[in-house]
């Protein structure tokens, strides 16, 4: 047993403290990143680096289409089957090759997993990023998969997690990932911590891991814990490279999710991917040799997904505005943390 003393940060903890800045308006910034990877070295992405989760409820085609529209990108969820892919890359009006970078292909590792991955993989060519996803990264089972489809599809960007330490981080990259997805218990209907008491609050999470991918020419996703789009800009501001939100991109027409009505209003159920809802339509329900880690809950329909795109994006801008980052890429040379007891005036919450 041992103990780790020094404080672990939150997004709660902290605000940015604002600088100078020479910028005149929230337009005057740009959010296109564009990135290289470490081991596809012939391929460079561009686009707003914020990235819908590959649950069911969020990682949908629908929210593809509308993601895509702003650059931002989409990890689809690992149910669709062939032919659900081909009738939307070959079948959807107005779709055209752009979207092949702004979307990955989920994958578990279990053989059926992988051998669905092949199938698809080798009748859509065209599909640039693999997202192998497990809630434990640090497996040696998980690593050894990784290698193996890095040695199978060396011209594929993979994204690997989760995990939420340094030495994990860089052992991944090592094994072939290109980058690596940061968090563990944070998301808004994952009950991980609360089931198994393990986590890591995300920021401090993001910095270290964000420090190690950097050393080693990766880069990691913050995934999760995100709550308004402050703490996208915090995440940022710790060295995210990319930012991956179910919750926020949930409730809406391109999520899916039964729709319920309650009391003359709409909600649309949102549920975590461990948890007893989501076992029950994917798996035949929860195996007796573990629990639920996730939740259901009902989310107030919230119309179109352009408007919450709008909110975090001009949420960001606004944030590069008060540290004078005319660029997203500058925002954590330009970023000072502040630790706080409190960030808000609740008294009309």
């Amino acid at each position: 047993m041992y103990i780790d003393n020094e404080i672990k940060l939150d997004f709660k903890d902290v605000l940015i403290r604002p600088k100078r800045s020479n910028l005149k308006s929230r337009n005057d910034v740009s959010l296109i990143r564009t990135f290289k990877f470490k081991h596809v070295k012939d391929y460079e992405w561009s686009g707003i680096p914020i990235m819908s989760a590959n649950m069911d409820t969020t990682g949908t085609f629908e929210m593809a289409v509308s993601l895509t529209k702003h650059k931002m990108f989409t990890c689809i969820h690992k149910y669709y089957t062939l032919d659900d892919w081909i009738q939307f890359l070959y079948h959807t009006p107005d779709l055209d090759d752009t979207i092949y970078n702004y979307i990955s292909i989920t994958s578990g590792i279990g053989q059926n997993d992988l051998d669905k991955l092949d199938e698809i993989l080798s009748k859509l060519t065209k599909i640039k990023f693999i997202s192998l996803d497990v809630a434990n990264g640090y497996t040696e089972h998980f690593t050894e998969i990784v290698s193996q489809v890095r040695l199978k599809y060396p011209d594929k960007v993979i994204i690997a997690g989760t995990v939420v330490t340094r030495e994990m981080t860089e052992e991944l990259l090592l094994k072939g990932a290109d980058i690596i997805r940061v968090g563990i218990g944070g998301g808004s209907v994952c009950t991980t911590r609360k089931k198994t008491g393990v986590g890591y609050p995300q920021l401090s999470a993001v910095l270290e891991c964000a420090d190690a991918a950097h050393g080693l020419n990766g880069h990691i996703i913050s995934d999760g814990g995100c709550t308004c789009p402050g703490d996208f800009s915090k995440a940022f501001g710790g060295g995210a490279d990319f930012i991956m939100s179910g919750g926020m991109f949930s409730g809406h027409e391109e999520s899916a999710g039964k729709m319920v009505e309650q009391d003359g209003k709409q909600y649309k159920e949102f549920y975590g991917m461990s948890s007893a809802t989501a076992m029950e339509k994917h798996s035949g329900g929860v195996s007796n040799y573990r629990t639920s880690e996730g939740k259901k809950v009902l989310i107030p329909y919230k119309g179109p997904v352009e408007n919450t795109i709008k909110d975090i994006l001009g949420g960001i801008r606004s944030t590069c505005t008060y540290v004078g980052a005319p660029e997203l890429r500058e925002l954590s040379k330009r970023t000072t943390f502040i630790r706080v007891t409190q960030q808000l005036n609740q008294i009309y919450s």
